[in-house]
């Protein structure tokens, strides 16, 4: 059986763990010296830490963190400017991964910008269709369409059967951040 590089990933679904699997993804391939890209959409590091993200960096990952929040839960980002910013951010992380061996890239939370129509299914189909051949892709965030799933080689479908947050437990330090 060969062994093929340049795969797609989809990390998807309602249950905790879409991020950490990437972030565990990129720790293994950085363990085995890849050159990783790890980008974040929606997330707020001012708020959060995100110290998974400081960490991969320590490790030797390039990071992008494209906005800082979401305008459902910042109501000083507007839709629009959310939008300028993630097609900006796209399109930025295309020209970085052209000029760059980037072996793996994940784009952590890029499923949900579809959902909310940031960006377009097509938009993100033809940046799967552009990528280098060789590179790994990790696309993170609920609600993965039927079409992204197809141009995928691995679907990964998060559920959520139990959450403490339904009985009131808030996020923790070290656990959901």
């Amino acid at each position: 059986m060969e062994e093929k590089q340049g795969l797609v990933h989809i990390y998807t679904g309602e249950g905790k763990g879409k991020t950490t699997a990437s972030v565990g993804l990129s720790v293994r391939a950085l363990a085995h010296e890849f050159n990783v890209v790890y980008a974040s959409f929606f997330k707020r590091p001012g708020s959060y830490g995100y110290n998974e993200i400081n960490m991969l960096k320590k490790q030797g990952a390039t990071v992008f963190s494209i906005s800082e929040g979401m305008p459902m839960a910042n109501p000083q980002i507007s839709p629009r400017e959310y939008q300028l910013s993630t097609q900006n951010g796209l399109t930025e992380i295309q020209q970085f991964i052209t000029k760059n061996n980037t072996e793996l890239l994940v784009l952590d939370e890029i499923l949900i910008a579809i959902v909310y129509g940031y960006i377009s299914e097509e938009e993100l189909l033809g940046f799967i269709q552009n990528k280098p051949a060789v590179m790994e892709l990790v696309l993170t965030g609920r609600g993965a369409t039927e079409r992204l799933k197809e141009a995928a080689d691995y679907v990964t479908n998060f559920e959520k059967e139990k959450h403490p947050y339904d009985n009131g437990i808030i996020s923790r330090v070290g656990i959901e951040y």
